[in-house]
């Protein structure tokens, strides 16, 4: 094992054992548990921007572990792992601050802080796994450490959920793992290889692959949840406000689009993906899936469940993005896995917020929110006129270049989904503000100052907050600076690390 191996499991390690040592803390060793948990997701910070670094100097990393004849789980990590890699490591400090001021008091803290950084160690893995079998393992420790979380309340309409979510995902898992032993049978298990590694076997026939294609697709796609795979995740948001953050803009439904981004360019290539006519498709079901999510999202007065819908059409966009398969589309679908997830973060702590504070769940509730908590409600809006794409926030700059890449591939009505599905984010997203900043009617909650006589929720649930609001306008207005998510994209675009096709 030499020093760059050492490197990568440092970086799994540093969450891995923290959850494994927290789970032992008696649940009243408060400091003790919150110091682990913030020394870990310090570490992860530091060595992962390290590792950011080096690869950029061109350094390579890759450890290897054969564990059956002609099957090994490798480590690697490049420029788009360390996309995902990075975007982990960030929230997964931000969040944690945020889950040790929403679960203050609450039963059971050990069991849920040792969950939630087992599920973050399995984020991490599928990020830096180098072949299709590595990122197969770390995606299902992922999803079996995230349902005690889902679960965590122990109501029942918490265990409701908790089996949807586990039917769901136990489905989409066998039906990846068939997809994944198909692969295998026709090609092995090579690494991720920019550009794909099928093209020698295409000549096989097209058939066997098309369906590869399409298991694969679909058992990522549950995760990312693609119409119709979508049901399990507002339903999840009876879990508690970090972990529906978690699930958003971290972790779940990252990794499965991270998943099809990987079987895109690392497996199949997007000139075979065109060749057996599978572009057209997945374009049409990204569409049908941001659209749908839109529409739904107006329908629905629980907050969460709003953002959860929400989720459903942004996540979209990445998929769209890298279906287009050229170079500002992919730019744009790459560079959305990080605007949407500090965006939705900021959304889905506000949503905390509320609720924590003043025991607010539905948009009909937010009326006057704003002179309560003004800090919370401003990163509401921010968080809401990012997901908009309001200039120059950081959904402008995804949905600049989606537009810019829809032309460019010759997809002009792609074009108009996205201004349509503009008007529907508009649509869902600025009613809760206007209520929040105008609404006038005399609530319960706007005549209960706390003890302290204080207008804002607690400085551990605030902070996280205005940081994430601070990130979601900083990402966008700087877009243009080196290491900016958007210049870290179009590197890897323009580096050959995520292959593009030629556009007509």
């Amino acid at each position: 094992m030499n020093g760059n191996g050492v490197l990568l499991l440092l970086i799994l390690a540093s969450s891995l054992v923290v959850g494994l040592v927290i789970f032992f803390l008696p649940d009243r060793c408060h400091r003790l548990r919150a110091t682990l948990n913030l020394l870990g997701a310090t570490i992860k910070i530091l060595l992962v921007s390290w590792l950011l670094f080096l690869v950029h100097q061109g350094e390579t990393f890759r450890l290897a572990f054969e564990v059956l004849p002609g099957i090994d789980l490798v480590l690697a990590a490049d420029a788009l792992s360390l996309l995902f890699a990075s975007l982990s490591a960030l929230l997964w400090f931000v969040t944690t601050v945020y889950a040790i001021g929403y679960l203050e008091g609450s039963p059971r803290p050990s069991r849920f802080f040792g969950f939630f950084s087992l599920c973050v160690s399995g984020a991490v893995g599928v990020a830096l796994a180098g072949n299709l079998i590595t990122f197969l393992v770390f995606y299902e420790v992922l999803m079996l450490a995230t349902w005690p979380l889902v679960v965590h309340r122990g109501t029942p309409e918490a265990l409701r959920a908790g089996r949807l979510y586990l039917a769901y995902t136990l489905g989409g898992g066998l039906v990846l793992l068939t997809g994944v032993v198909g692969l295998s049978l026709l090609a092995g298990s090579p690494d991720f290889t920019p550009g794909g590694y099928l093209a020698g076997v295409a000549g096989s026939g097209s058939a066997p692959l098309v369906v590869v294609f399409v298991l694969l697709i679909a058992g990522f796609g549950v995760k990312a949840a693609l119409v119709p795979l979508h049901a399990w995740l507002p339903r999840a948001m009876v879990a508690p406000a970090p972990v529906s953050a978690l699930l958003h803009a971290v972790a779940v439904v990252k990794a499965g689009a991270f998943g099809i981004v990987r079987v895109i360019n690392d497996v199949f290539g997007v000139e075979l993906m065109r060749d057996l006519g599978l572009a057209t498709p997945l374009v049409t079901v990204a569409v049908i899936t941001i659209l749908y999510g839109s529409v739904q999202a107006l329908r629905t007065d629980d907050l969460k469940q709003r953002l959860a819908f929400s989720t459903v059409s942004q996540i979209s966009y990445i998929v769209l993005g890298v279906a287009l398969a050229g170079p500002l589309g992919v730019i744009g679908g790459l560079v959305h896995l990080v605007h949407q997830g500090v965006t939705k973060i900021t959304l889905f702590f506000c949503a905390g917020n509320f609720a924590e504070t003043l025991g607010i769940h539905k948009i009909s509730e937010m009326d006057g929110v704003g002179r309560r908590m003004p800090l919370t409600m401003l990163a509401f809006t921010i968080g809401a006129l990012g997901m908009i794409g309001v200039p120059p926030l950081a959904g402008f700059v995804t949905k600049w270049y989606l537009g810019l890449g829809a032309l460019e591939a010759g997809q002009a009505w792609v074009l108009g989904v996205l201004v349509l599905s503009g008007l529907l984010n508009a649509a869902y997203f600025l009613p809760p503000v206007i209520r929040g900043w105008l609404g006038s009617r005399s609530r319960p909650w706007q005549e209960c100052m706390s003890s302290s006589g204080r207008s804002e929720t607690r400085r551990m649930l605030l902070l996280p907050v205005l940081f994430t609001a601070v990130l979601t306008v900083g990402v966008g207005l700087l877009a243009g600076l080196p290491f900016s998510p958007l210049f870290w994209v179009e590197w890897i675009v323009a580096e050959g690390h995520f292959v593009v096709g030629d556009v007509p």
